[in-house]
């Protein structure tokens, strides 16, 4: 037995255990001082977050908390795979690196898979007809091609399954997936340009011929992409899953080998616990699928991560490295397959090279200098992850049932069912995004005026016709085009005058809240001079409660008699003479600067 030299430190099994309850009485205390009289799991509800689809984001988890919500998560590579799809995860190499390719450029291609990209995905703007090229020089039994042609989906799986041939790579040796999926079609384009029917037959030819590939694409991005929630995109990936196994078993495949012919492809965000937690509770599900089914011993669902597009930002787009780099990391933490990083550049067009590399960096940087696939699953066991997985799994299994009594996938979109609760979801999320709760770095929070344009050449137009694409930013991203146009046209940007009322103590946090939130429509906030000088037509009080009280209205009728057309207020709302608004945490700030706009002539 080892003793422990006394050292003068307490171990912490010899202090007496603190109760729960102990501990919500001192927060309880916390939240007096703050003017909240609550108590016991009120005290505790007062500091939860809540996020989309009902979950809520507790102060503080405990292991009794995680056994009493949620089931076990079992072991690495078995049933229900919440902790991973493999034994080993991927620990043997890190996950794959899969690199998305929008044109038909075979040097990016050949670039990418000399640097660390260990498969490709190929999109609809890579013509059927150029895919020969796009492909030459690469080993085809050693990349897997991922395709994704949308209704030219079968003329470009015959043309990779005959380059296969062409070039004499053995049957078992091509990997990848021939991107079959109507139902995402249709998500993209509110048409069924092919049926399941039509590509039952390349189903049947992957599992009898070519082990390594899947002939169907389970894209959950359609419905990320329209604003739908983490719930919401699990539930439709399921939905879809599962229209596919009746019509593969219809076809003659087996419930297992009909699941053998499925990869599942999410978006992660740089909510990176919300991330880990939908990878993981995706298989869970998919597992319960199989399951009742009558496949238990179908395997884990194959999955591959993209980062997320709508996370991506027009303006200050260098900010997008640090949303994908944390993405990726959640990807990885979570145990996807594949995982592909979308260039920072993405939203503005074709990327270069430097963003090419960036991108497939990100996945080594984590792998290889990290070490972050060494272990497997290492999120299991929080507490807090566990609980969030299993809250998750239970609002995406109750959303796929609504869609099953709807009468499925198909019928969900095409009634516009799956639509209008995706939209709904969004319009939430936009007011959170209005208010700055939700902040976007360089775009509502901390902008950056002067920075220059990043332009690129236009990818390939996209499909339309379907569920939207929203964007994070795109409501200020139209405030910012304004002022651009006004810029391009004036010379100069709309402008308001910041009058700082006391010494820098006073005013500084208001002065710089309200520069912040003006800058993000596409205002330039002018500090020094006189208004006269400033070249602005409004003006915004910036200071203390106290010296609003005491100068606030002689302050705002000086500026009236200057030529200040509209004064506001950086603060609460208040009985201050002369100030037409008012600017605090939580107000709408894109309505507010639109306004604001309107007044100033910007269209």
């Amino acid at each position: 037995m080892t003793v422990l030299p006394d050292d003068g430190l307490t171990l912490a099994s010899e202090f007496p255990e603190a109760p729960h309850e102990q501990w919500q009485h001192l927060v309880a205390g916390v939240l007096r001082k703050s003017g909240k009289e609550v108590s016991g799991d009120a005290a505790e509800d007062a500091l939860s977050t809540l996020l989309e689809d009902g979950l809520h984001v507790r102060p503080l988890y405990t292991a009794d908390t995680a056994r009493e919500t949620a089931p076990d998560a079992g072991m690495p590579g078995f049933a229900p795979y919440v902790r991973g799809g493999r034994a080993e995860g991927n620990t043997l190499g890190g996950w794959d690196v899969r690199q998305r390719h929008l044109a038909a450029d075979n040097d990016a291609v050949l670039a990418d898979l000399e640097n660390g990209v260990t498969s490709l995905w190929l999109g609809s703007g890579i013509p059927v007809s150029s895919l020969a090229a796009v492909l030459d020089g690469v080993y085809l039994d050693l990349a897997p091609i991922v395709l994704d042609a949308g209704e030219e989906t079968a003329a470009a799986a015959e043309r990779l399954l005959a380059l296969y041939g062409e070039r004499g790579v053995a049957d078992e040796a091509a990997r990848g997936n021939l991107g079959a999926d109507p139902l995402g079609h249709q998500a993209r384009t509110g048409t069924a340009a092919y049926d399941l029917a039509s590509v039952a037959g390349l189903a049947r030819r992957c599992a009898d011929r070519h082990p390594g590939l899947r002939a169907l694409t389970v894209d959950a991005l359609p419905y990320h992409e329209a604003g739908g929630s983490a719930a919401q995109e699990l539930g439709c990936s399921l939905a879809t899953g599962v229209a596919y196994l009746r019509g593969l078993t219809d076809a003659g495949l087996s419930v297992a080998e009909a699941c053998a012919q499925l990869e599942f492809r999410y978006a992660a965000t740089a909510d990176q616990f919300l991330t880990i937690a939908k990878l993981r509770a995706a298989r869970r599900l998919w597992a319960r699928v199989a399951e009742v089914c009558g496949a238990p011993g179908a395997g884990a669902q194959r999955q591959h991560a993209v980062t997320s597009p709508v996370m991506m930002t027009r303006r200050d787009p260098w900010v997008n490295m640090l949303r994908t780099t944390v993405a990726t990391l959640a990807a990885g933490v979570g145990g996807a397959d594949s995982v592909t990083v979308l260039p920072f550049d993405d939203a503005l067009g074709l990327p270069d090279a430097f963003a090419r590399r960036i991108a497939r960096n990100t996945s080594t940087v984590l792998i290889d200098e990290s070490h972050l696939a060494r272990v497997v699953d290492p999120a299991g066991g929080s507490w807090y992850v566990e609980r969030l997985t299993d809250e998750l799994a239970h609002a995406a299994w109750e959303f796929f049932q609504s869609i099953e009594q709807a009468g499925g996938q198909e019928a969900a979109l095409r009634s516009g069912a799956i639509g209008e609760r995706l939209a709904e979801t969004w319009a939430a999320r936009s007011r959170k995004l209005a208010t700055r709760r939700e902040p976007i770095t360089g775009v509502s929070e901390f902008p950056h005026l002067t920075e220059r344009t990043v332009e690129r050449a236009p990818a390939p137009a996209q499909p339309t016709g379907g569920l939207p694409r929203v964007r994070r930013d795109e409501a200020y991203e139209e405030l910012r085009a304004r002022s651009d146009a006004h810029l391009a046209t004036t010379g100069a940007r709309p402008r308001v005058y910041l009058a700082a009322l006391g010494p820098a103590a006073a005013h500084s946090a208001r002065l710089s809240f309200a520069a912040n939130l003006f800058q993000a429509g596409g205002i330039e906030p002018v500090t020094e001079g006189t208004f006269e000088e400033s070249g602005a037509r409004e003006a915004c009080l910036c200071s203390s409660d106290a010296l609003y009280a005491e100068q606030a209205g002689t302050a705002a009728a000086a500026l009236r008699a200057a030529g200040a057309e509209h004064i506001l207020l950086a603060g609460r709302p208040g009985d201050h003479p002369g100030v037409d608004s008012y600017l605090f945490a939580g107000c709408d700030a894109v309505a507010l600067l639109s306004t604001a706009l309107d007044r100033m002539g910007v269209s």
